[in-house]
């Protein structure tokens, strides 16, 4: 499904009158009557409260108050805004409420006897919002959330920005929003995916080939859709079908990043997994391996990789390996960075760098445009924010004055764009939600996972299965995206039977078969 920003969504609003002919006053109607159904269907019949403002989110919040007082619902609106300062289409709503009997009074606040008993439809300020609420509004808001009332959104709980799910100063806490046509990137990016609570879709008559424009460029990442991409398996096939991995991870006390990448990577269908290790671990990792097989590697005598690994890494690339998975546990010295400065300006095999690999790459991003195959970067937060630092001359990772969180987990979707764009590289940007960047600038938003995979290791197996899935011959965007689906539902599938406190990598690993047979399913 498409996901689209304020503007976007104000564009296919337009043109589905100018163009299509369909009033704003038909939308209006069709979105006051989905507000109403939903209400009706998730409560029973009771007391209701419409938090109004004077635009058309109030016009939306007034026509399900005239619907649900047809239905013999107790109904009440409270307008925060004079008639003579109502949207064209709000005021024809609330002309048409007030004739049809409905409660109306214009306040400037709400009281707790006003809630008390009620259901409240929040109806204030919907997705326009672009500063911060302030005065009586913010006041309005704060009261709501501190009573013990059940509320419904309309469009986007007020306060929360469309455009990047933040708090605009105060922000309406939602049980459920039902919002129309496509969902907004704030009901997708947190916080404002908590404050959305439940999200309804609604059709309210949008031209469906608005609503699918390849122009849109942001998507979340549906079970459907992934579950066609999933490599074929032919009857008659081995090994060498399913692609060669070889796997450059881990260090002296950092052995679990490499193993827990490689069994990742065979979990996730690849034919065969080769481990470059420092050579005075090779004891370590033998008495570990079982499918995996290991490749010692030139190192420092400290347990890390040596700028003389190039050579061996090389030729076993062009020998025998179809993709490279760098970065995990591998460490940050001079010596690294100029491995990884060699290998990313010769290896001509599809890459992903994780961990330590995007580290060294601080202030040099410009070498991932000169590289010769797809590479796939798989940052955290505070990956992300020392890769771009330089650029900006400012640290990204820390919180401003006001308490609101790093730029990164302000700006997920655009940094991740315009870093992509950028370099030519495939971004997948780890977090809640995962977000994916393709060097052509579209989006796509992961919408599985859940808390409990904030672990040790679990981005360690997103880039096995990552790497596992371009060894079989997949494109860079279709990997990634099966990729990060797929990792999220075996981490979904985990926390159902171990619970979220509990989880840990590994039964993120043991998870891949059974979310492999759910897509397939």
């Amino acid at each position: 499904m498409k996901v689209v920003t304020a503007e976007q969504m104000r564009n296919i609003d337009q043109l589905t009158i100018d163009k299509y002919g369909i009033p704003g006053t038909a939308l209006m109607e069709r979105a006051g009557l989905s507000v109403a159904e939903t209400v009706r269907a998730l409560f029973d019949k009771r007391k209701v409260i419409v938090l109004a403002g004077g635009g058309n989110n109030g016009g939306d919040g007034i026509a399900a108050a005239r619907n649900l007082h047809n239905w013999g619902w107790h109904v009440r609106v409270l307008l925060m805004f004079r008639e003579d300062r109502l949207s064209p289409d709000c005021l024809s709503q609330y002309r048409m409420a007030k004739h049809s009997g409905v409660a109306i009074e214009f306040r400037k606040g709400v009281t707790e006897k006003d809630l008390h008993g009620s259901l409240v439809i929040d109806a204030l300020l919907g997705t326009g919002i672009n500063r911060d609420v302030t005065s009586f509004m913010a006041d309005v808001i704060r009261f709501l959330n501190a009573a013990d009332v059940k509320i419904v959104a309309v469009d986007i709980p007020s306060g929360i920005s469309s455009d990047s799910g933040q708090i605009m100063g105060a922000a309406v806490q939602a049980d459920c929003t039902v919002t129309f046509g496509l969902p907004k990137i704030g009901h997708i990016l947190y916080p404002g995916a908590d404050y959305s609570g439940q999200l309804f879709v609604e059709d309210i008559g949008f031209p469906e080939e608005l609503l699918s424009a390849e122009s849109l460029g942001f998507e979340t990442i549906e079970k459907k859709s992934v579950s066609l991409l999933i490599p074929e398996r032919l009857g008659y096939s081995h090994k060498g079908d399913y692609g060669h991995v070889m796997v450059i991870a881990g260090s002296l006390g950092k052995t679990g990043a490499a193993l827990m990448t490689a069994r990742a990577c065979l979990r996730t269908g690849a034919g065969l997994v080769t481990i470059g290790v420092p050579e005075t671990l090779v004891d370590v990792f033998q008495s570990r391996v079982t499918e995996e097989m290991i490749l010692p590697l030139p190192d420092t005598g400290k347990g890390t990789f040596s700028e003389r690994a190039y050579d061996q890494i090389r030729n076993f690339l062009d020998a025998s390996a179809d993709v490279l998975a760098i970065g995990p546990g591998i460490t940050v010295d001079e010596g690294i960075a100029n491995l990884l400065r060699k290998l990313l300006a010769t290896v001509t095999v599809p890459m992903v760098l994780d961990a330590d690999a995007i580290n060294v790459l601080a202030g040099r991003k410009d070498i991932l445009k000169k590289v010769k195959a797809p590479v796939i970067l798989t940052p955290h937060a505070g990956e992300m924010a020392r890769f771009l630092t330089p650029v900006t001359g400012k640290s990204l990772i820390e919180r401003d004055r006001k308490g609101h969180g790093n730029e990164i987990e302000r700006n997920r979707i655009g940094l991740s764009r315009t870093a992509a764009m950028e370099t030519g590289a495939y971004f997948v940007l780890k977090g809640a939600p995962t977000i994916i960047a393709d060097p052509a600038g579209r989006i796509f938003i992961n919408i599985t996972g859940n808390p409990g995979m904030a672990t040790a290791g679990s981005g360690d197996v997103l880039t096995g299965m990552l790497a596992g899935l371009l060894g079989q011959s997949m494109h860079p965007v279709d990997a990634c995206r099966l990729a990060v689906f797929l990792h999220g539902l075996a981490g979904d599938t985990a926390a159902e039977a171990q619970g979220m406190h509990s989880l840990i990598a590994s039964d993120i690993i043991e998870s891949i078969p059974r979310a492999f047979l759910s897509l397939r399913a």
